[in-house]
């Protein structure tokens, strides 16, 4: 048998992926769930092959509760919305299914999974991450979810004083204190709005409302003084672009 999940904040969409499942025999599942931290304990105890996930759902969303997963399964989104990137979502994720789905448009669903999954060419993990960071929700661009140990933190993106490089993270710094982010500055610095933060350095990413002023450092460098007296590298390629989004 097959383990499957299902995610969503609607129990009339729940019960209608779970009959369609019903002529699935070799499908099983083994939970549902009503919203994103449900759906993440779920695929953790269970390990299912594939999991049916809606996007707009309370808490957080689907792409924010895959962020979360070390390693994700395959993936049929279900949505009520036609407007985000529908076009990568049928070439990146396995499917994605309009509400309200009909059963042959599931069943198409589900035979694509089948011939990918019996070809073991499934979306690798690198892949399928590139996918869910093209997929950007703009509800993704005002907050970022990181996992500390068991517990989930959202933080407010207008929260975040910097950024820095933390080998294969990003370490996030708030008032409140430092969090770990298994992301990539680029990924940052392409999600973040470009007129509240900018790169100033290779290692770092400053919200702009927190620089005080720009120092002059050694021979032909600047740092950025934050407002709680953080000094920020700034480098020859990043000083243009301070000077160019303050005005200077």
């Amino acid at each position: 048998m097959i383990p499957v999940v299902i995610i969503d904040d609607e129990p009339l969409a729940r019960g209608v992926v779970a009959e369609y499942l019903e002529p699935f025999s070799e499908l099983q599942i083994v939970a549902q769930c009503g919203d994103g931290f449900e759906g993440l304990k779920a695929i953790q105890q269970h390990q299912p092959a594939l999991i049916f996930l809606d996007i707009q759902m309370p808490k957080i969303n689907g792409f924010e509760m895959l962020e979360l997963l070390d390693e994700k399964p395959d993936v049929i989104f279900t949505t009520a919305f036609d407007e985000y990137a529908i076009k990568a979502f049928e070439t990146n994720a396995i499917d994605y299914l309009l509400k309200p789905i009909s059963e042959l448009r599931f069943e198409q669903a589900i035979e694509k999974w089948k011939r990918l999954h019996q070809k073991k060419s499934s979306i690798s993990a690198k892949s399928a991450e590139k996918s869910y960071e093209t997929m950007q929700q703009p509800m993704q661009r005002e907050r970022v979810v990181v996992k500390l140990g068991s517990i989930i933190k959202i933080i407010p993106v207008h929260e975040i004083q910097y950024l820095e490089a933390a080998d294969d993270f990003v370490k996030i710094h708030t008032a409140q204190g430092a969090y770990l982010k298994n992301k990539t500055m680029s990924f940052f610095e392409e999600t973040l709005d470009a007129a509240d933060f900018v790169r100033t350095h290779r290692s770092y990413i400053v919200q702009i409302s927190e620089i005080s002023r720009i120092d002059p450092y050694e021979k032909d460098s600047f740092v950025a003084v934050l407002r709680n007296g953080q000094k920020i590298p700034v480098s020859r390629s990043g000083y243009p672009r301070l000077k160019a989004i303050l005005g200077i």
